[in-house]
């Protein structure tokens, strides 16, 4: 039987998954524990002046399908109007079948602004006036798309040279209580390769009022950013790890790299991942002594097309899934880490889902120590937040770990309208339990049933990540 375009019952195919979804998923809170949002905007509660700054500007999932359906990139990133670009990505929409893109565009369409029409070229120009008039004459700006989401807690994505003065600033302010808390990511800090990276070590001292003129140094000054991220409610940290190497070595040999890098050295790829291995381990260390939650994005190829990096940056819609071998070489790393000092609590996320069965095994390897969950698979990523990439990734983690202990679903978003993520994660997170139900392969137990849903959704999150 045809099913009903996107209602009540959209992605649940069961009476199991119906009740399941919306008894027990639909209302709980959202912790968003990964995502780019800019906290300057949550703060000023940025109001928009039109559907294509909310909805398009710096969105690269959008751009690249624009590009796929031939769009010029004058009206994707380029200076043609708004309202031009907000046709171009209407009229590719239709085309987006078996996309999630086409999903998300609805679900925001209508959780956000009461849209039930199907977006296309013709309905584009009353879709457009109607968002724009909610957007320019009703609240609706970053703060209220947050409110109307039920999000508890957004964790942003911050360079240890922040001053995250906005999220003080947020924090000190009694009309809102989202906690809005950073994340340490020190990208920056181990791309000792990196053009940039000098500059980024002399910001680094500033920050700190430090002078990082040898390893030790760079320690101190890391701790010290560490400790102040603490203060101001971090719980988190996350490592961009494009590849995944494990090089050993003496600190005498570490130091005499970054000694090198100091002075404008070549640093060879060995160098580089000694380095980096050495400054992982480090960092580990420091989450690990304060309670702190890992995340490792592994496996990404970005910046594949010069000439439009060139033009347009990173971020703009030119990475894609990598192949690079991560088994050994992470097992490598996590051991040197719980060698060392002791794990922390870890979140593996790989962006080639051919690699799903390595975590999912992977993570059984540093279970322990009384953390229920500590060492996590993370969620379906990027490429992989499709209904079948979250699904593949649901059904490597119940094969091979606790599916009832995952931290659940998570934005990486720059974008106030992608809390609908998760509940397209929330849906097809009930419908997958409510097929291994139907199926007999688990007890058609409602309460046990609910609270496993509620626990992914929410309380193991809440219970995982220690937030004040």
């Amino acid at each position: 039987m045809e099913k009903v375009f996107m209602d009540e019952s959209f992605l649940l195919d069961s009476p199991i998954a119906v009740s399941l979804y919306h008894e027990y998923a639909k209302q709980m809170p959202i912790i968003d524990y990964h995502c780019h949002l800019s906290p300057q905007e949550i703060y000023e509660n940025k109001k928009y002046r039109n559907v294509t700054e909310v909805w398009l500007s710096g969105d690269h999932y959008k751009w690249r399908l624009m590009r796929a359906n031939g769009i010029e990139e004058q009206r994707i990133t380029g200076d043609a109007s708004d309202y031009d670009k907000f046709l171009a990505f209407a009229e590719t929409v239709p085309l987006m079948i078996g996309n999630p893109m086409y999903h998300w565009t609805h679900l925001e369409l209508k959780r956000y602004f009461d849209i039930d029409e199907v977006l296309n070229r013709n309905t584009a120009p009353i879709i457009w006036e109607k968002v724009n008039t909610l957007l320019t004459e009703g609240e609706l700006g970053a703060r209220d798309f947050i409110m109307k989401s039920n999000v508890e807690v957004i964790c942003t994505t911050d360079d240890p040279t922040d001053t995250l003065e906005y999220h003080a600033l947020i924090q000190q302010d009694p009309a809102f209580d989202v906690k809005i808390l950073p994340t340490f990511r020190p990208d920056k800090g181990l791309d000792i390769k990196g053009n940039h990276f000098l500059e980024w070590i002399s910001k680094l001292e500033r920050a700190t009022g430090l002078t990082v003129s040898d390893y030790d140094g760079l320690l101190q000054a890391l701790e010290n950013r560490v400790d102040f991220f603490h203060s101001v409610g971090c719980r988190v940290s996350d490592h961009g790890l494009n590849d995944i190497h494990f090089v050993d070595g003496t600190e005498a040999e570490v130091s005499a790299v970054f000694a090198k890098a100091l002075v404008g050295g070549e640093i060879d790829p060995n160098e580089e991942k000694l380095y980096k291995t050495a400054l992982l381990v480090y960092l580990g260390k420091l989450y690990s002594a304060r309670g702190w939650a890992m995340q490792y994005h592994m496996n990404v190829l970005r910046n594949n097309n010069t000439p439009a990096f060139k033009r347009l940056g990173p971020d703009a819609g030119y990475d894609s899934v990598n192949d690079g071998i991560i088994a050994r070489p992470l097992s490598q790393l996590l051991d040197a880490i719980e060698s060392e000092g002791g794990l922390p609590k870890t979140i593996l996320y790989s962006l080639n889902p051919s690699q799903n069965q390595v975590i999912g095994s992977m993570i059984g390897n540093f279970q322990g120590g009384g953390i229920a969950g500590k060492i996590q698979f993370g969620s379906g990523w990027w490429f992989n937040d499709t209904k079948e990439g979250m699904i593949a990734q649901l059904k490597s983690l119940a094969e091979l770990g606790l599916l009832g202990r995952f931290v659940g679903m998570l934005t990486d978003s720059r974008s106030f309208l992608s809390f609908t993520r998760h509940e397209y994660f929330r849906r097809i997170l009930c419908n997958l339990i409510g097929e291994w139900v139907t199926k007999g392969e688990y007890p058609n137990d409602k309460e046990q049933l609910g609270a496993i849903v509620q626990q992914i959704c929410y309380y193991n999150a809440q219970q995982y990540f220690s937030f004040e």
